[in-house]
């Protein structure tokens, strides 16, 4: 076998060469049905709905991980000789960190109610064409894989923080990844000084060389602009909360009511029998055709979400932020009434959406500056960082666009109060 080129639209050329027992573990991986599954899971969901552009794959951003992971261990080889044997492990991690994605990425964990992290590490252990690549490249290298995806559990932290942190090949990629596929101008990192302030404390951890600082500190910056502008864009909410209601739904319809082929029938009413091959079989592919189905064929209001979602007849999403929690719910109550006034279902068509996020964890992890001498936290090192470390709550509250004029003329008074 020769050398596997990949032409990624961010990185260039992606080389993995089998001469190299963990790089061609790797294409190895890259070759499994689980792996290729990728190919059908977009990597933003419903995002393309907001940004036409959104329609890279999990599979697209794994190979990125994979190439990021080998460069800065590359880098921190050179320091450390001892990580080299840690390469395999690292590698097969970066590749794998999503193959247990529900359908729709992040979306599909919220509509189906499960973790991608347990799956992925049950898919690790478990499924033959993983396991075996895994455990021929090392005894033990699958489990040891699984435990750093699913519990974040390593023996060599730094290897850990590559894969998983608040710095990690993950995060780098699919800031950069995200933002070119939705056009936005937020996500442009210093990528080549990020990696080369990669650098280990005396304790082992992974830590940055001050002169990485304000890369760094573009890259939190980055995040949080990304998450506000992309991520929890009004209008993702909006479809998000829709997807969430047409899985909610048609569980409550039941098999009596709604059509369903057995792999769907199997994760909307018996969840908990999922097994490796039903939980494989569900891709962005099976679902959308359900939706396609359910839009024809299922009762009201199922039907009518389906359509709301497929001919992009979307509902309105308004700030609510500003008003106490209790206010909030009135206003929530206030456009159900409004809503069934109007000859519309209320449940299938209101709701609040509440959120909150940081920019920083300076407790979950958090970043330390190492310059051979003195060891600190990031945060004390940067005001920047420190007031992103402050949370940030936004609330939505979801409403169809026929009682916006009365219901947003209420909220403009309320907000005057």
């Amino acid at each position: 076998m020769g050398p596997r080129t990949y032409h990624d639209p961010l990185h260039g050329a992606i080389r993995l060469d089998p001469r190299h027992p963990a790089e061609a573990l790797a294409i190895d991986l890259i070759d499994t049905a689980p792996f290729q599954r990728l190919r059908r899971i977009r990597q933003l969901g419903p995002a393309f709905l907001t940004f036409h552009g959104a329609e890279s794959s999990r599979f697209t951003h794994s190979l990125g991980v994979l190439h990021l992971a080998r460069q800065a261990l590359d880098g921190l080889a050179a320091q450390a000789p001892e990580l080299e044997e840690h390469r395999g492990v690292l590698l097969a991690a970066a590749l794998l960190h999503d193959v247990g994605h529900a359908p729709l990425s992040h979306s599909g964990e919220e509509m189906y109610g499960l973790h991608h992290e347990s799956w992925s590490g049950r898919l690790i252990r478990e499924h033959p064409a993983l396991r075996q690549r895994l455990e021929a490249y090392a005894p033990g290298t699958a489990d040891a894989v699984a435990d750093l995806l699913e519990h974040g559990r390593y023996g060599q932290p730094a290897i850990k923080a590559l894969v998983s942190s608040q710095l990690d090949c993950d995060r780098l990629d699919y800031l950069l990844r995200d933002s070119y596929s939705t056009g936005t101008r937020y996500g442009q990192l210093d990528l080549e000084r990020i990696l080369a302030a990669l650098t280990l404390a005396p304790d082992g951890q992974l830590a940055l060389h001050p002169k990485g600082l304000m890369a760094v500190e573009h890259y939190l910056v980055v995040r949080n602009l990304m998450y506000r502008s992309v991520y929890n864009h009004r209008l993702n909410v909006v479809c998000n909360w829709l997807l969430s209601q047409v899985i909610a739904t048609a569980r409550r319809l039941g098999p009596s009511q709604l059509e369903a082929d057995a792999v769907m029938a199997r994760w909307l009413w018996h969840p908990t029998a999922i097994d490796l091959e039903t939980y494989l079989a569900n891709d962005d592919l099976r679902t959308g055709y359900h939706l396609l189905r359910w839009r024809e064929e299922a009762p009201e209001p199922l039907r009518g979400l389906c359509a709301r979602l497929l001919d992009r007849r979307l509902l309105k999403a308004t700030a609510v932020t500003e008003l106490r929690p209790e206010r909030r719910l009135e206003f929530l109550a206030r456009a159900r009434s409004l809503s069934g006034a109007a000859g519309l279902d209320p449940e299938s068509c209101c709701g609040l959406q509440q959120r909150e996020s940081r920019g920083y964890h300076p407790y979950k992890g958090g970043l330390r500056l190492w310059d051979g001498k003195r060891l600190a936290a990031l945060e004390a090192s940067s005001a920047l960082v420190t007031s992103l470390s402050q949370p940030v709550q936004t609330a939505w509250l979801i409403h169809p666009a026929e009682v916006s004029p009365v219901l947003r003329e209420e909220l403009a008074l309320a907000d005057g109060q």
